[in-house]
């Protein structure tokens, strides 16, 4: 999932740099949300952490 973050955050500045101001809002949103979720379910690992048996 964060490898779906960075694709979308690189397409973002490359559409701001050729000016394409919809598709880098679209994708700055897409990657948002992505970086958040990526962040809660790490965090939910942290707090659930490993099992030893």
């Amino acid at each position: 999932m964060l490898r779906w973050t960075v694709i979308f955050i690189i397409l973002a500045i490359i559409a701001g740099i050729f000016g394409f101001g919809g598709i880098a809002a679209g994708a700055v949103d897409i990657a948002r949300v992505l970086f958040f979720i990526f962040i809660v379910l790490f965090v939910i690992s942290l707090v659930t952490g490993r099992k030893k048996v």
